[in-house]
């Protein structure tokens, strides 16, 4: 099926919906036009025309919405397990060195058919800056393919350094302009499908005063989303104040380097000054809980960036530090890690835990911003949980208590991405999971 073609209205009957809030049973949701027309009680929808999925025993959520992560990785799991994160970036570059078109896709389609069989309709891919357009081209073929929501982030850095302290793997970089031109291209390829392009910056510590200052004027002009990874340890902070005499957020803000279109990624290191700098600027911050425990980074003040009016997004990260692209096991360890660290039950229940993993940094990623559940108006981006795919996840007390703690891929029944089902009955509408399978298996 095309990406482009308007999808069918639907109407699903008989859901339990999460809206306003609260759970609400015996619900019929109109999907029309790719976006939610109506939510009414059993009958009250008009079907005429309409195509029917049945509901019945199922719970509607969201799709989430994965900030974070880097596709290709999904044919690294495991690689470098143990060591630390400049270590571990290392061996990954080696590997991202030698991808090839082949493989990029690939990795592209089963980490994004991974993400969408747990609940993610949209996901911001950070590309790692690579000189070859058809590795590109095969990433977003793949995005598209699978039927995913995407941003699809191109990477870019301009100051090279081999050993990653103050610059970034030379072998995988080209000309400032050639990136931004590349794009731009890229852009006009996503065209009418559900991929737009935005722009990946490693750190800090990858990009000059005047790479910086190109990178916003292009992305500014373009309305497009930067992505860059931000204090995930010490480095960026202990590079900048040895190279530039000042920490990385202030060497971000000196370079104006810091706006509303940027999510900053990590942040485990973010101090109370730096909070108040991208709340300042309006950057988003992706929380990539399951990751910086992989690598031993630490845990970033959620309730501290929340507190000081940051907006918050859930992430997996790459398949190389995750290991793998659930956003279930995120939005639940997300929420225990913060309770371990403030020594409190009674944080980030699943209403909280849900805003930040379906909305929480849509403003910097040009998507409505979203909260309180399923509403009408809402774009057609749709999660059915069905608990008894899994005898592990029963009996239930409470849905969103047993999506939180209980939940795995194995409860996703259906999802919907702009009014169209690519996950049904737990498997793709539009990948060959046995080929695909058979593909990984030979690498």
């Amino acid at each position: 099926m095309s990406d482009t073609a308007s999808p069918a209205t639907t109407v699903i009957t008989d859901v339990t919906v999460f809206t306003g809030g609260r759970w609400l049973p015996g619900r019929d949701v109109l999907i029309s036009g790719g976006h939610v027309g109506a939510i009414g009680a059993r009958g009250e929808v008009d079907p005429t025309g309409a195509g029917r999925i049945d509901g019945s025993g199922a719970h509607m959520i969201p799709g989430f919405v994965n900030t974070h992560t880097h596709l290709q990785q999904s044919l690294m799991r495991g690689i470098a397990e143990g060591i630390p994160l400049l270590e571990w970036l290392l061996q990954v570059g080696e590997e991202s060195v030698a991808i090839t078109p082949e493989r990029a896709y690939t990795a592209t389609v089963a980490a994004s058919l991974e993400a969408l069989r747990s609940g993610t309709t949209t996901l911001v891919e950070h590309m790692w800056p690579h000189p070859s357009t058809e590795v590109h081209e095969a990433v977003l073929r793949g995005l598209r393919d699978t039927g995913i929501r995407a941003v699809l982030g191109r990477g870019v850095a301009d100051r090279a350094d081999a050993t990653r302290k103050w610059g970034f793997e030379p072998r995988l970089m080209q000309p400032l302009d050639d990136v931004l031109a590349h794009a731009d291209q890229l852009a006009e390829d996503a065209a009418g499908s559900a991929v737009t392009v935005g722009l990946a910056v490693p750190n800090p510590r990858s990009v000059t005063a005047e790479g910086m200052a190109a990178i916003r004027e292009f992305a500014t002009a373009r309305d497009m989303t930067v992505s860059i990874h931000l204090l995930e340890t010490t480095t960026d902070d202990m590079m900048c104040r040895e190279r530039a005499g000042m920490g990385a957020v202030e060497y971000l803000a000196t370079h104006d380097f810091l706006w509303d279109r940027m999510i900053a990624v990590h942040c485990v290191e973010l101090d109370a000054a730096g909070r108040r700098t991208l709340a300042d600027h309006g950057v988003a911050v992706s929380y990539n809980p399951v990751s910086n425990m992989r690598l031993g980074s630490g845990i970033a003040a959620v309730p501290d960036l929340i507190s000081d009016g940051v907006a918050v997004g859930l992430g997996v990260d790459g398949a190389a530090s995750n290991d793998t692209q659930d956003m279930l096991e995120s939005l639940r360890t997300g929420a225990y890690v913060q309770r371990a660290a403030r020594r409190r039950a009674d944080l980030f229940g699943f209403e909280q835990m849900l805003d930040i993993a379906t909305g929480g940094a849509n403003s910097a990623l040009g998507l409505p911003t979203r909260s309180g559940g399923v509403h009408v108006g809402d774009a057609a981006d749709l999660t059915l949980i069905r608990f008894d795919r899994d005898f592990a996840a029963l009996p239930v007390r409470d849905p969103g208590a047993a999506i939180l703690t209980t939940g795995t891929s194995r409860i996703v029944d259906t999802v919907i991405v702009g009014g169209e089902v690519m996950i049904q009955d737990g498997r793709s509408t539009r990948v060959d999971e046995s080929e695909l399978v058979r593909t990984l298996a030979a690498l």
